[in-house]
């Protein structure tokens, strides 16, 4: 079924739902000048990057502009999902991560985030680029699963925006912690007069993913009042992984479990029973890895086991979402009330809710010394009674532990029990998210000395409360039971068939195992700010300005897993509850001195300074200041540089997180199977001996399989510090113009260079475990914990300021657009980013890995040396169209057959087409669009998470085609 045919399809309530654009003409991408973050519509007005009322043009940082024509140009229901294709962007969460705790939680003490959606600049991670609503903090978000660092931007409703400033500058003296990649500063509508109404609905080729999209808002304008309002509701429908070929198997290029370099699970619906223990053969239990040979039995015997083969694996991968659903609403005003001539009264609000989902595969149930759950499960300790009516081999499975993980003087006869559990159905997680956010603001002006001085002073709360639950786990305290001697199983006990695969676990059985696992986590702002500026004295150059101000801000969190996860006792990923909160009081200053003015070769020279000082009630005070110089030789070129440093105060999460656990898809170089190095360099196999291995041989997993990190915050944590050094030049010549080349034509490039010490994060786990395998670093082998078969049973993922991160870049954005002709108007706008160096290096010098041009894999991000966007727009009376080319340069995967596999670049081309008719005088207009119109598929990688490709870089394989109308008043 083709698009239109989708779009005729769609239910009655879609009839307006048939295009995008807002006016007839598109926008730009961004400006061909800096420009500016109005708060008023006074002749100076304040711009993202300084705190100094001024003339925007002459902004010392390079802030990209997109408004709200730029915003409905893309085709997208997700502001995040637009930021990301910025060529400065790098990834973050977004709707194409699929991992709510089927994977646990990333080592970086924040949580899964699941369903939620960040940006990232600079490849320094989300956490490290600040987001501000109208210049100030915005609640960071939740989804159930531990205390993010970052804000959901998807809780912030779409028409709400007005227009979004990207400082692609680090400004910690400005703004305080976060700030060290830059700022997204989302502008939110102040003012609007009547009705401005829209409706999209989109679709992929394929016919799934269908997104509607639903805004409306309306504006009352008065002499001393401005209120506006309004609501928006977005729904999008999954996009499952068995639905592309790329993502159907744990591999690219698989069509088996039994080629393609493995990763299907040992978890498998018939179960698999391994017996090998480093002490060989013990009297009485068969020595070997068997399967049920006919599930499922009912009565399972010994005869009836035979030997496990690769063929037996689970193949979890077309379970999976590569587009996870959500559905999103949200209602928000502004109203702004003047007081007097000189001091107004402004109150915003906004709520919104986030109903998402995340699946994987039916829950694989490890139990037994050698399962590897880590993090003390009770699951790693459990023995299986010989009087179990469904145990095949007659005697106790002895696990040789108690339950608290020590020794119990029996000897240990077998590794381990695998078992998908299918009875149990999919692993599902549903988040509930609300979030609520006011502001009330007094601000005004006065006059002192023949200048004008502003003031503003504000007062901000802000809440994110969510809930998920999760279907599909069981609690190890009842397997236990149900597992253990048959006299301790009375009723509602009933006991477990493990051995019979696939349908041989009754629903009674079930029903006394398996719960609804349900989490909630919260996260709180309050946030105080004043703020003056204005201008102190006239100089020969012009009047020297200043900023001034002060805030007080408090943010506390807590995630409250499961009391059964709590408690050790679930089959998934382990959580431990977590709480924290801290207050943070801050003051800066801001100059901004004019020296030269109309000279020549100086048409124009100043100099500008900034300094905070933030104090913070648990990691400890920071002090940062920032330089920039702004020259003009002539009008006509713009020069500028900056040097500034920063930092980052740990977050809550980062702080206070829970012990978790991380399964990372990572090789473990002490098998010795395929691709491991034991039975080839005398070297590891004597480290790997050290660290537990046994010396047979007899330790042989698989490749590509999931090593448990355990992740866990530290209050020990020190800030982050920063330094950014920035060069660059803009270029709009009058020639250009006065000549009747163009109506407006510039060119921008900058420098970056930003140096980050003492960050905050885990030790990677494969250097981890290849500095104990290759070097036999002993402070790398103390954190890999193995059991007496040598299977990893976990690797300390702790957060320490630990790294230091060097980067640096080159940012060029083109714009021209033609004067009128007679066969329309043409405009062009290219943003390009080169990545010239990206080195991260331990503090102390042992580790240094160079990430420029390389893919990382789980967690998921790709560090391409360049990155592009070009869109070409026309327009001729009521007709528009536009072409926006992406292109994301080849990146190499140490992953693959072959050691390393090359991501071949992708060029993704959207576009749109638009009619806004006369005859119903401009108000309404009607677009149609398909992005990735080549149908370009993502390049396959190994490492990567989830569906063998990178969600925070490409696209989701295939073409999407929308329709949209929208009503102005």
């Amino acid at each position: 079924m083709n698009y239109f045919n989708q779009l005729r399809a769609a239910p009655a309530s879609m009839a307006l739902a048939i295009c995008l654009l807002a006016t007839g003409n598109a926008a730009l991408a961004q400006d061909a000048a800096p420009q500016a973050a109005a708060e008023d519509s006074g002749s100076e007005i304040i711009v993202t990057g300084s705190r100094i009322r001024q003339d925007p043009l002459n902004q010392d940082s390079p802030v990209i502009r997109l408004d709200q024509d730029a915003l409905a140009q893309s085709g997208l229901s997700s502001v995040a999902d637009i930021l990301q294709r910025l060529p400065s962007a790098s990834g973050g969460l977004n709707s194409k991560v699929n991992n709510s705790g089927n994977l646990g939680n990333p080592p970086d003490g924040g949580g899964v985030g699941a369903g939620s959606a960040e940006i990232d600049l600079r490849y320094l991670a989300a956490k490290r680029t600040l987001v501000l609503v109208d210049g100030l903090r915005f609640v960071n978000g939740t989804s159930g699963s531990g205390i993010p660092a970052t804000v959901d931007i998807n809780s912030i409703p779409s028409n709400m925006v007005d227009r979004i400033e990207v400082l692609q500058a680090g400004a910690s003296p400005l703004y305080g912690s976060d700030a060290i990649a830059g700022v997204v500063n989302i502008i939110t509508v102040a003012q609007q007069e009547g009705l401005r109404a829209s409706a999209q609905f989109g679709t992929f080729r394929q016919g799934d993913g269908h997104t509607q999209d639903y805004n409306i808002s309306y504006g009352i304008k008065g002499d001393t009042t401005n209120l506006v309002f309004g609501a928006s509701y977005v729904k999008q429908e999954a996009v499952r992984s068995r639905d592309r070929a790329i993502s159907q198997f744990p591999n690219p290029g698989q069509t088996a479990c039994s080629n393609g370099g493995g990763g299907c699970s040992s978890a498998s619906f018939g179960g698999r029973f391994d017996t090998r223990t480093s002490a060989g053969p013990l009297p009485g239990v068969p020595f070997g890895n068997f399967t049920i040979s006919n599930p499922p039995d009912n009565n399972p015997t010994l005869g009836e086991l035979r030997p496990f083969v690769v063929t037996d694996r689970f193949n979890f991968a077309p379970f999976q979402y590569i587009l996870t659903p959500s559905e999103r609403y949200g209602a928000w005003m502004s109203f702004k009330q003047e007081l007097g001539s000189n001091i107004n009264l402004r109150v915003k609000a906004q709520y919104n809710r986030r109903k998402s989902q995340n699946q994987a595969a039916f829950e694989p149930l490890f139990l037994g010394p050698d399962a590897g759950n880590g993090a003390g499960s009770l699951f790693d300790t459990l023995s299986i009674d010989a009087t179990n009516p469904f145990n095949p081999f007659g005697v106790t499975l002895e696990s040789g532990l108690n339950p608290d993980g020590t020794p119990n003087g029996r000897t240990q006869n077998y590794s381990f029990i695998a078992r998908r559990l299918v009875e149990a159905g999919q692993r599902t997680f549903n988040q509930t998210v609300d979030t609520m956010s006011a502001t009330a603001t007094l601000d005004g002006s006065f006059e002192v000395g023949g200048h004008t001085w502003y003031w503003d002073a504000t007062a901000l709360f802000g809440i994110n409360d969510a809930h998920q639950s999760f279907t599909g786990n069981v609690n190890a305290a009842r397997v236990a039971q149900a597992l253990g001697p048959v006299a301790n199983c009375n009723s509602p006990c009933v006991p477990l068939n493990i051995f019979g695969g696939a349908g041989s676990i009754t629903p009674a059985m079930l029903a006394f195992i398996a719960f609804t696992e349900r989490d909630k986590s919260q996260q709180h702002l309050y946030d105080y700010t004043a703020n003056l500026s204005g201008d102190i004295f006239d100089l020969p150059a012009g009047p020297v300005g200043f900023a001034v101000g002060v805030e007080h801000r408090i943010q506390s969190a807590s995630f409250d897993p499961d009391p059964i996860i709590a408690a050790g006792l679930g089959a998934d990923i382990p959580s431990q509850p977590a709480a924290g909160r801290y207050n943070v009081d801050e003051i800066y200053g801001e100059l901004r001195v004019p020296l030269l003015k109309e000279k020549p070769f100086f048409h124009s020279l100043e100099v500008n300074g900034a300094v905070r000082h933030s104090s913070y009630s648990i990691s400890g005070s920071s002090t940062t200041f920032t330089g920039t110089g702004l020259w003009k030789p002539v009008q006509d070129l713009l020069l500028r540089g900056s040097y500034s440093t920063g930092f980052r105060a740990p977050s809550l999460g980062e702080l206070f997180g829970g012990r978790s656990r991380f399964d990372l898809p990572a090789n473990d170089p002490c098998t010795s199977a395929a691709g491991g190095l034991f039975q080839t360099n005398a070297t590891v196999r004597a480290n790997c001996i050290a660290n537990g291995v046994p010396a047979s041989g007899s330790y042989a997993e698989d490749q590509g399989g999931q090593l448990p990190i355990i992740t866990q915050g530290n209050l020990n944590l020190k800030p982050e510090k920063s330094r950014n050094l920035l060069f660059g030049a803009v270029y709009a010549p009058a020639w250009a113009r006065n000549s009747g080349f163009a109506k407006n034509f510039s060119i921008e490039a900058n420098y970056y260079d930003i140096r980050v010490s003492k960050a905050i994060g885990a030790i990677d786990p494969t250097l981890t475990l290849n500095n104990c395998a290759l070097l036999g670093d002993a402070a790398s082998c103390a954190r890999v914990k193995r059991t007496g078969n040598g299977l990893i049973n976990e690797i300390d993922g702790t957060l320490q300021n630990l790294d230091n991160i060097r980067t640096k870049g080159l940012d060029v954005t083109l714009n021209y657009v033609t004067p009128e002709t007679g066969i329309g108007t043409f405009g062009l706008s290219a943003n390009a980013t080169w990545l010239l160096k990206y080195v991260l290096s331990a503090s102390n010098g042992f580790v240094v890995l160079d990430r420029k041009g390389t893919e990382r894999g789980s967690p998921d991000q790709a560090f391409p040396k360049f990155k592009g966007n070009t869109t070409l727009n026309w327009s001729i009376g009521d007709f528009g169209a536009s072409f926006t080319g992406r292109y994301i340069h080849s990146v190499i995967e140490q992953g693959g057959p072959t050691g390393t596999n090359k991501l071949d670049s992708r060029f993704y081309g959207d576009v749109q087409l638009t009619f806004t008719p006369s005859f119903l005088d401009q108000r309404f207009a009607f677009t149609a669009g398909v992005n990735n119109v080549f149908n370009q598929d993502p390049p396959a990688c190994f490492s990567c998470s989830l569906n063998n490709f990178d969600p925070t870089t490409y696209d989701v394989p295939g073409q999407f085609g929308y329709l949209r109308v929208s009503y102005k008043m």
